[in-house]
């Protein structure tokens, strides 16, 4: 599984190597006149973006709705870069999105000797949905650690099976002999008898991902750093965050979804690209830490071996339950018991709130059902549960996706830009992998073309999507319930 969580003008400037489209602070603003100077061009550019939010324009919206996203999409006019790439210079990617399928797309590039920049708006570290949280209180036996969103993964595809093989060889994964079932209202636990191997990090599944580019010399990490608008100059992808300028690229990937990557294509001048962003549709789930000072009355059937984690049936404030601290130091570790539990989807659209400001008495109440839920699941007494010694809550607005086109990647070589995500197979890690890898080959092999054959290298633009299924916490290739795990066919280019 993998989880973490993250406008439309006709004038614009003109170039004989592409149609430009101007970003969404050009929206509500008055045309501006053609800028032939290059320095010009982006001094214009930043000085809007940094006026644009300070200014209370009449009728002015930053992509608010859905529909309003989707209208501006469509009206959008395509970007089309006919120039051939420059011999003089080697080729450079920009890519928005530090997650698995991001930093695999860089590994990839690197392979085939491209460079590439990778954003990302992780203020502790890369990952996305690959998050951990540290809490350190000076004394080793006393911290905390939590992986607060993907919480383990399967392998079944043989180049994933490849790549896993090389990170256990690292010492940055390893096979987690921890029993794992399901668990029914009242305490009813039933461990899975046969199930794949399951892999964790190390030391928490952010300390991959941070890890993954540890001997690259061809990709380059800017974070925290929020892309804000893509624009088209003088054959090259320009890029900046809130007006601040972040390089110019041959090509561009998006490698996260969401609200934020809508409002960044929807004025992107890469309508097609947009357009099959804005068919995704994503769940909720609220994800609970919570530290305990004893071990939690585990059922009967679980009280011989400790159960590492539990997907819970029956219960609507609860989809998951798992042991952070059974499952990275097993009896090694005398502290806090550190637990990380998720919401069900329904749980998490009924009681979904703005994820970047959770009011206070929401937070309270999604903390009190959750403990609730984890009492009836275990078959305790009502309010018999000790009370954390630490607890957080966390809104995954964007969580998982509930539909998928499956296919490896989206590529669009008449803007030069590409998707890649989990969402494009599934919702797992291996997803996430197989589609960075995908998504960096056939870039590479575009680039590698000089891009004067774009017909070639169309992918993914008008795929239909279908219904996926799975865990509510994602998809685990190997265990029940995955019926719908796509086997992609990665794309290997002309």
């Amino acid at each position: 599984m993998n989880m973490k969580m993250i406008s439309s003008s006709s004038c614009c400037c003109c170039s004989s190597t592409f149609v430009p489209h101007l970003p969404s602070s050009f929206t509500f603003l008055k045309p501006k006149p053609f800028v032939s100077n290059y320095k010009q061009f982006i001094t214009t550019i930043c000085k809007m973006e940094m006026d644009g939010p300070n200014k209370k324009k009449k009728n002015r919206k930053y992509g608010s709705s859905r529909k309003s996203i989707l209208k501006k999409t469509l009206k959008q006019e395509q970007v089309t870069f006919t120039a051939p790439i420059d011999d003089d210079h080697d080729p450079v990617v920009g890519i928005i999105g530090g997650g698995m399928s991001g930093l695999l797309c860089a590994l990839q590039l690197e392979k085939k000797g491209i460079r590439s920049t990778v954003f990302d708006t992780g203020i502790h570290g890369l990952g996305g949905r690959m998050g951990t949280r540290m809490i350190d209180n000076g004394d080793e036996q006393q911290s905390m650690i939590f992986d607060h969103a993907a919480q383990f993964f399967t392998v079944s595809n043989p180049l994933f099976s490849e790549l896993v093989d090389e990170w256990s060889k690292k010492s940055l994964v390893r096979e987690s002999p921890g029993v794992i079932g399901e668990l029914q209202p009242g305490g009813h636990f039933f461990p899975f008898s046969s199930a794949p191997p399951r892999y964790i990090a190390v030391n928490g599944m952010r300390t991959l991902a941070d890890s993954l580019l540890s001997q690259s010399s061809m990709v380059e990490v800017v974070r925290p750093c929020w892309i804000s608008s893509l624009e088209p100059y003088n054959g090259m992808w320009h890029l900046s965050e809130n007006g601040k300028h972040r390089g110019q690229f041959d090509a561009i990937v998006i490698a996260h979804n969401g609200k934020c990557a809508n409002r960044l294509l929807s004025s992107s001048g890469l309508p097609l690209i947009a357009k099959q962003m804005k068919r995704l549709e994503l769940s909720s789930i609220w994800a609970l830490l919570a530290a305990f000072e004893d071990p939690l009355p585990l059922p009967a059937a679980a009280a011989a071996v400790p159960f590492e984690g539990a997907f819970v049936k029956g219960i609507e404030s609860l989809s998951w339950m798992g042991n952070n601290t059974q499952k990275l130091f097993s009896s090694q570790k005398t502290g806090p018991h550190c637990w990380t539990f998720f919401s069900t989807a329904s749980f998490g659209k009924r009681n979904k709130v703005p994820q970047e400001n959770i009011p206070s008495v929401t937070a309270e109440k999604v903390k009190e059902l959750m403990l609730a839920g984890v009492e009836n699941a275990l078959g305790l007494p009502t309010s018999s549960l000790q009370t954390p010694i630490y607890s957080r809550v966390q809104l995954w607005g964007a969580a998982l996706p509930t539909n998928t086109p499956g296919i490896p990647c989206i590529f669009d070589p008449l803007g030069r830009a590409g998707i890649c995500g989990d969402w494009l197979l599934g919702s797992s890690l291996e997803a996430a992998a197989l589609s960075g890898i995908a998504l960096g080959n056939h870039t590479a092999d575009y680039l590698r073309s000089g891009g004067t054959r774009p017909d070639e290298f169309a992918v993914g633009l008008h795929d239909d999507f279908k219904p996926l299924q799975g865990h509510d916490i994602g998809q685990f290739p190997g265990l029940e319930s995955n019926k719908e795990i796509y086997e992609p066919q990665l794309l290997t280019g002309a």
